[in-house]
């Protein structure tokens, strides 16, 4: 009981603060806000991905890009489409290309995977810029943002704070749905079979359709997740389908570190507002992220959370110690 209240203490405490950041923040730092909430959306997809089932994608944004397409396309195109019906439309196209591609792709695991994911990320890519007439091409596309349909009344979401609430409330729910997969069953199944698959195959488990249960699974996270920047930024271009956005996320992750849930949202805060801080300073701020990325890679290869979580246990083993010593 004290374990489940220390849980969601946190959570409930996180959730009031975000309610009440419009009260206390400008447009310009809420703005940027809705960006955090809906990458972590996209790096936690991915953590499930590359932290729980041990896969390294390379083409994660082919299912993030194809939906803000998609999304984009079906506003400009479909006159009269509700923000709900255009979501929904990215979405289930991620779907789709999750039920196709995994039935592909995997049958192969380790290098072999992450160069196919390349591969198909590629085909998007090139899709992508090819077909300008539909996509905008290298242009992009500017996407007006609809009307908010539900049930018979029309909610607007045209002010920076009404987005913030809707991107709040929607992709906070599924991070929080998805927090609650990975304690299932099926979430730890994901895990056992990244640390020992042939044994879940000798119990009985078929670790192939259950891979394909995640790869899909992922693949619309991180689907949603590209509709909302579509409707965030009202644009869209083909940066969101490219293997720079890939790139992106794999960034956040390592990071925040793929140890805990939350590793990859925290890498996500860090990364974007060092992101914006060092592009308003110099124009070489991909350069510094790089530099950071690698001395995590070398000097903290657990992420900020690992680090974080072996701090803690020093702090708890000193204390043992501490207590052992006054005892004696």
């Amino acid at each position: 009981m004290k374990a489940k209240i220390s849980l969601i203490l946190p959570i409930i405490s996180v959730l009031v603060l975000l309610l009440l950041m419009p009260l206390v923040l400008k447009n310009y730092h809420l703005n940027i806000l809705t960006e955090i909430i809906i990458f972590a959306l996209y790096a936690v997809s991915y953590n499930l991905l590359l932290g729980y089932a041990g896969l390294l994608s390379f083409g994660h944004a082919m299912f993030f890009g194809l939906a803000a397409f998609v999304t984009g396309i079906a506003i400009i195109h479909l006159k009269g489409i509700g923000m709900i019906t255009a979501i929904f439309l990215g979405v289930f196209s991620a779907f789709l290309a999750g039920v196709v591609i995994g039935s592909l792709l995997l049958r192969h695991k380790g290098s072999y995977f992450a160069l196919l994911t390349l591969a198909f990320n590629a085909l998007f890519y090139a899709v992508a810029t090819k077909w300008h007439s539909v996509t905008g091409g290298d242009d992009g596309l500017n996407v007006p943002r609809p009307e908010l349909n539900v049930i018979f009344a029309k909610i607007p979401v045209e002010t920076v704070p009404q987005f913030y609430y809707f991107t709040l409330i929607v992709l906070g729910i599924v991070i929080l749905f998805v927090w609650f997969f990975t304690r299932t069953a099926m979430g730890k199944t994901v895990l056992l079979m990244r640390e020992n698959e042939e044994r879940m195959k000798f119990i009985g488990y078929s670790t192939n359709l259950s891979r394909l249960i995640l790869f899909i699974f992922t693949g619309t996270l991180a689907g949603l997740a590209g509709a909302f920047y579509t409707l965030h930024f009202r644009f869209v271009s083909i940066s969101a389908i490219s293997v720079e956005m890939t790139t992106v996320v794999l960034l956040m992750t390592f990071v925040g570190g793929t140890r805990t849930f939350w590793g990859p949202i925290l890498g996500v805060f860090v990364y974007i507002i060092l992101q914006n801080y060092l592009s308003d300073i110099t124009d070489r701020w991909p350069l510094f992220m790089g530099l950071i990325f690698v001395f995590m890679v070398l000097f903290i290869p657990g992420g900020l959370s690992g680090f974080i979580m072996d701090m803690k246990e020093r702090v708890a083993k000193k204390r043992e110690v501490a207590l052992e010593g006054n005892q004696l």
